[in-house]
Parts: C-alpha cells; structure tokens; sequence
C-alpha cells in the first residue's frame, strides 16, 4: 500500500552557515559600526543581541536574506517577545522548530479527512503517515497541504513508498 510521511525538519548545517554569513554582513554594513549586535546559535534556539528596534529588525531582514539564500524557509523560526539586556541592548530568542506539534498535527488530519479522500491519516510522535490505495490519492493529499494557509511552518514529504 503506498505512503508516504509529512515531517517538518530543519538542516542545522544550513542555518549555522547562514549565521555566519549574517555575522560577516553585520561586520562589514556602515549603519552597523561600532554597535553590539550579534546572532549565535544554541542548540535549537538562535540569540539576537542589538542596540535598539531598528537594528533588530535589520537584523531579523539579514536572517531571512540568508536562511532563503541557504534554501532553508524563513517560517522555521518562531521568534519570542524582545526583552531588554545589559548595556540598554534588546536581546530576543528564536526558536528553531523541527517536528510538527500535536495541535498542527491534528488541524492536518482534520483537514485531511474533511476532503474524504480515501487515505489513512496517522500521527507518529512528530511527523504524519498517510498511506492509501492509490498513488493519485496521495498527490491529493500533498497538493492539499501544500495549500493549507494555516500551517505556519515549513512541511516537507518524504518516504514515498509504492
């Protein structure tokens, strides 16, 4: 029976040479001389150090620029509320999502079976797997999520199987 599975995973490799690539352009624009901003990664996390909310979100267009530049999308990023540093710096954490949440999860399938295509919709811890009599349902079904304008994060579909 065919199938295939719906993930969400991000290549860390991709977004540490994006941040390089983000720390040699802040090293080098005038409008960022002499000021302490700064984008490191820990973990699954990224750390955005700036002068003031300008700077911040020069920073935040020079992430994207680079993460599309690296073929990584810019959605994998869930940015949390600016607080304030040491020094009168801004500092704001973004968070690397891998992994589709249960609460996505289940809004996907809800859809999924709203079409009444005739799959089989399962959640396996942080990925989906639809599996079905006909390879056209399938496409179906990947046409329809690649669609969904609720799903704010990246999906990818991988292990297709006859």
């Amino acid at each position: 029976m065919p199938s295939f599975d719906i993930v969400s995973k991000t290549d860390f490799g991709e977004v540490d040479n994006a941040i390089q690539g983000v720390a040699r352009e802040i090293a080098q624009r005038y409008d960022f001389k002499g000021s302490k901003c700064l984008v490191e990664r820990n973990g699954g996390s990224l750390t955005i150090k700036a002068d003031d909310d300008f700077k911040l979100k020069q920073v935040h267009e020079l992430i994207v620029t680079y993460l599309t530049r690296r073929k990584v999308d810019a959605r994998t990023l869930a940015y949390e509320v600016p607080e304030n540093a040491s020094g009168g710096t801004l500092r704001q954490v973004a968070t690397i999502r891998q992994g589709i949440d249960t609460e996505t999860a289940r809004s996907i399938v809800k859809d999924i079976k709203a079409t009444k295509i005739k799959v089989q919709v399962a959640i396996q811890g942080d990925e989906l797997r639809i599996s079905g009599k006909k390879r056209d349902d399938l496409q179906a079904v990947i046409g329809l999520c690649k669609e969904m304008k609720k799903v704010d994060q990246p999906l990818q579909f991988v292990n297709f199987r006859d």
